[in-house]
C-alpha cells in the first residue's frame, strides 16, 4: 500500500488534543483497558502527567450500542481524567441515544458533550 507525498512536513497544532476512541460494543471486562488506555495517553511510564496543557477527547462516533455499561465506562473514564487534574471529560461525536442516556442517569453535567469532532 502507498500513498502520495504531501510535499513536506505536515503542520501539527501542539495543543490538538490526544484522543482515545471507542468503537463497537463495550462490555464491562473493556471498561479497565479503556481506562488504562486513557491513563496511558495521560501518563508517561514513570507516572509523570504528559502534556498537562493538551486536552484528551474521548470520540465515541463509533460505539454501536448504546447502554448502562457504556455510561459506566464513561462515568470511569470520567473519573480517570479529573485525577489527572485535566478537568471534565470531553465526548466527541457522540449519538443522540448516549446523549439522551448520560442526561438521563444525571452524568451530562459531568462530561463535556461535543457535536462534532
Amino acid at each position: 500500500m502507498s500513498s502520495g507525498g504531501c510535499g513536506g512536513l505536515l503542520r501539527v497544532d501542539p495543543k490538538t488534543p490526544k484522543a482515545l476512541v471507542i468503537a463497537g460494543r463495550v462490555t464491562r471486562p473493556d471498561v479497565p483497558a479503556l481506562c488504562a488506555e486513557l491513563e496511558s495517553l495521560l501518563y508517561d511510564p514513570e507516572g509523570r502527567a504528559r502534556d498537562p496543557d493538551v486536552g484528551v477527547d474521548c470520540d465515541v462516533g463509533g460505539v454501536v450500542h448504546v447502554d448502562l455499561i457504556l455510561v459506566e465506562a464513561i462515568a470511569r473514564l470520567g473519573l480517570v481524567t479529573r485525577r489527572a487534574g485535566r478537568g471534565r471529560l470531553r465526548l466527541r461525536n457522540v449519538p443522540p441515544e448516549l446523549r439522551n442516556l448520560l442526561h438521563m442517569v444525571g452524568l451530562a453535567d459531568a462530561v463535556n458533550l461535543r457535536e462534532q469532532g
